[in-house]
């Protein structure tokens, strides 16, 4: 996978979208409005539960 990703579109904090990028290192951006630095990383895919199986009785 590209490391090279879509830049933030709106700050997670107030919603706006005057959102610049932050000195406080890769990845990271200044929201202009409320004055908040974040980051956004992407940590990996959620693995998915088994589910029951449909001949599977729970006993009473």
């Amino acid at each position: 996978m590209s490391e090279n990703r879509a830049p933030a579109q709106y700050c997670p904090y107030c919603g706006e979208t005057n959102l610049w990028p932050s000195e406080a290192g890769h990845g990271a951006w200044s929201c202009r409005d409320c004055l908040r630095v974040f980051a956004v990383k992407f940590v990996g895919l959620a693995g998915r539960s088994a589910a029951p199986s449909a001949t599977a009785q729970v006993a009473p």
